[in-house]
């Protein structure tokens, strides 16, 4: 899936620098008013075209390469990773089981059980490591593996209602 996602965004990105280059070479039929001037442009705007052609590969190449999240539609084998279920309601949250082991593969399976929330996982120092959206009707699938054990937080990335700021539960990872 992950070199799917890959192959698309390149393929896309190449149709795009086509049709520039197409609006590129076929501007300059067009009949200009100041000669000179066009020409002297056409250089200029042609070299800052390949200048944001060749960074923007770069850019792209480098953060998407390797692909940051793990294949999320891949099916693990039950003794590889750790299932977690999770359920999101207004406005607390149903985590089964609350502790995870640190270093296994995690697979979070979530759903809204009301309206849609957003699941974040922050660390103790309150970074978010991972998250997904909790809809009605829908199991989104997380993978994440936690290199340390401690304390980390749950909370609602999406407002969902009055008490939305409560939303919050713990998970333990050992």
């Amino acid at each position: 899936m992950v070199s799917t996602v890959y192959a698309v965004t390149l393929v896309c990105m190449g149709l795009i620098v086509a049709v520039f280059y197409f609006v590129i070479v076929n501007s300059k039929k067009v009949e200009a008013d100041y000669p000179s001037i066009t020409k002297k442009w056409y250089g200029v705007r042609s070299k800052w075209f390949l200048f944001l052609l060749t960074l923007g590969i770069a850019v792209s190449f480098v953060s998407t390469n390797p692909f940051p999240i793990p294949d999320q539609k891949k099916d693990y084998p039950e003794n590889d990773h750790q299932v977690v279920k999770v359920g999101a309601y207004q406005w607390y949250w149903t985590i089964a089981p609350d502790t995870v082991d640190a270093g296994k593969p995690v697979t979070f399976l979530v759903t809204g059980e009301d309206v849609n929330h957003g699941f974040g996982i922050y660390d103790e120092n309150l970074n978010l490591v991972g998250q997904t959206q909790a809809m009605p009707g829908y199991t989104n699938k997380l993978l994440h593996t936690f290199d340390k054990p401690g304390k980390y937080k749950i909370l609602c990335l999406e407002y969902c209602g009055l008490a939305h700021h409560a939303m919050i539960t713990e998970l333990t990872v050992k």
